[in-house]
């Protein structure tokens, strides 16, 4: 049996906003991007790896949530505790100067981590959390 993924759901709160960070300051590509009562989903993905993509999707499309966990979830994601993604470059301070030009908030800097890889960390405008880490060709 072989499993791949696919794609994975990020929260987005504002479409406008997320499809300017993931494609103008990561180069992410836009492969869809639909509307439907008054929501939009967007997906992107990396020229790189065109089989895999994320979804950034608006958190409150679930008609199975309740008024008290939409609020949760909103709170949530406010405070980046919500979802994360982690991503991967060969160049971590070129990508990281390029998420500082674009004005992304910075959570962390690329630094290297004790359990052995070399990353950093920035929120997107829905305040999830995304760390990058450098990942050289061998």
């Amino acid at each position: 049996m072989s499993i791949t993924i696919h794609s994975s759901f990020l929260p987005q709160t504002d479409p406008d906003a997320s499809l300017a960070f993931y494609r103008d300051a990561l180069g992410f590509e836009v492969r869809n991007d639909v509307g439907y009562n008054g929501m939009r989903w967007i997906t992107v993905g990396s020229p790189a790896q065109p089989t895999t993509a994320i979804v950034l999707a608006p958190p409150a499309a679930d008609p199975g949530i309740t008024e008290a966990e939409r609020r949760t979830i909103a709170e949530m994601i406010a405070k980046g505790t919500y979802a994360m993604v982690v991503l991967a470059t060969p160049d971590l301070d070129a990508t990281f100067a390029r998420l500082q030009a674009a004005a992304a908030e910075i959570v962390q800097e690329p630094m290297q981590q004790p359990y052995g890889v070399r990353d950093c960390a920035v929120r997107d405008p829905a305040g999830n959390l995304i760390r990058i880490q450098e990942r050289r060709p061998e």
